[in-house]
Protein backbone atom coordinates (compact mmCIF):
# COMPACT_ATOMS: atom_id res chain seq x y z
CA UNK A 1 0.00 0.00 0.00
CA UNK A 2 2.92 2.25 0.76
CA UNK A 3 4.62 2.10 -2.46
CA UNK A 4 1.40 2.81 -4.43
CA UNK A 5 0.83 5.78 -2.18
CA UNK A 6 4.65 6.98 -3.17
CA UNK A 7 4.20 6.30 -6.86
CA UNK A 8 0.90 8.17 -7.00
CA UNK A 9 2.56 11.31 -5.01
CA UNK A 10 5.22 11.01 -7.74
CA UNK A 11 2.25 11.13 -10.58
CA UNK A 12 0.91 14.08 -8.94
CA UNK A 13 3.54 15.96 -8.88
CA UNK A 14 4.42 16.07 -12.30
CA UNK A 15 1.11 17.08 -13.28
CA UNK A 16 1.75 20.91 -12.85
CA UNK A 17 5.32 20.34 -15.20
CA UNK A 18 2.69 18.46 -17.83
CA UNK A 19 0.05 21.03 -17.50
CA UNK A 20 2.44 24.03 -17.69
CA UNK A 21 4.12 22.37 -20.98
CA UNK A 22 0.77 23.05 -22.89
CA UNK A 23 0.49 26.67 -22.00
CA UNK A 24 0.20 28.79 -25.19
CA UNK A 25 2.21 32.21 -24.66
CA UNK A 26 1.82 35.42 -27.09
CA UNK A 27 4.44 37.30 -28.08
CA UNK A 28 5.15 40.02 -30.47
CA UNK A 29 8.53 40.54 -32.42
CA UNK A 30 10.53 40.52 -35.51
CA UNK A 31 12.06 38.07 -37.86
CA UNK A 32 15.57 38.03 -37.50
CA UNK A 33 16.67 34.69 -39.38
CA UNK A 34 14.82 31.58 -40.73
CA UNK A 35 16.30 28.31 -41.29
CA UNK A 36 13.50 25.74 -43.20
CA UNK A 37 16.33 22.96 -42.72
CA UNK A 38 16.16 23.00 -39.14
CA UNK A 39 12.52 24.30 -38.91
CA UNK A 40 13.40 26.86 -36.96
CA UNK A 41 12.47 30.88 -36.87
CA UNK A 42 14.81 33.50 -34.88
CA UNK A 43 13.05 36.27 -33.66
CA UNK A 44 14.09 39.75 -31.66
CA UNK A 45 10.65 39.90 -29.69
CA UNK A 46 9.42 41.84 -26.76
CA UNK A 47 8.73 41.07 -23.42
CA UNK A 48 6.84 38.14 -22.56
CA UNK A 49 4.55 38.51 -19.37
CA UNK A 50 3.47 35.18 -18.85
CA UNK A 51 7.17 34.04 -18.32
CA UNK A 52 8.57 37.13 -16.82
CA UNK A 53 10.94 36.93 -19.50
CA UNK A 54 12.43 40.53 -20.61
CA UNK A 55 12.52 41.36 -24.80
CA UNK A 56 15.39 39.06 -26.11
CA UNK A 57 16.64 37.30 -29.58
CA UNK A 58 15.73 33.71 -29.88
CA UNK A 59 14.98 30.57 -31.89
CA UNK A 60 12.17 28.95 -31.89
CA UNK A 61 10.93 25.67 -33.81
CA UNK A 62 7.94 25.62 -35.04
CA UNK A 63 5.17 23.74 -35.18
CA UNK A 64 4.72 22.88 -39.02
CA UNK A 65 7.12 23.89 -41.55
CA UNK A 66 4.53 25.81 -43.55
CA UNK A 67 4.46 28.73 -40.92
CA UNK A 68 7.95 29.53 -42.17
CA UNK A 69 7.10 30.04 -45.43
CA UNK A 70 5.18 32.79 -44.56
CA UNK A 71 7.87 34.41 -43.09
CA UNK A 72 10.18 36.93 -44.27
CA UNK A 73 13.56 37.81 -42.51
CA UNK A 74 12.75 41.77 -41.17
CA UNK A 75 8.77 40.93 -41.20
CA UNK A 76 6.98 42.08 -37.37
CA UNK A 77 5.05 38.64 -36.45
CA UNK A 78 2.76 38.25 -33.70
CA UNK A 79 2.82 34.67 -32.39
CA UNK A 80 1.90 31.65 -29.79
CA UNK A 81 4.17 29.17 -28.74
CA UNK A 82 4.26 26.40 -26.12
CA UNK A 83 7.34 24.46 -24.20
CA UNK A 84 7.69 21.35 -25.77
CA UNK A 85 10.44 19.24 -23.76
CA UNK A 86 13.46 21.86 -23.33
CA UNK A 87 12.76 24.16 -25.94
CA UNK A 88 9.68 26.63 -27.29
CA UNK A 89 7.78 25.49 -30.62
CA UNK A 90 5.66 28.40 -32.12
CA UNK A 91 2.14 27.14 -32.63
CA UNK A 92 0.24 30.16 -34.24
CA UNK A 93 1.09 33.20 -36.22
CA UNK A 94 -1.15 35.73 -36.44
Amino acid sequence: MRKIAITALVLASLLPAAANAQTAHAAQGIVKKLNAGAGVVTVEHGPVNSLNWPPMTMGFKVKDKALLARLKEGQKMAFEFVQEGGGYVVTKVK
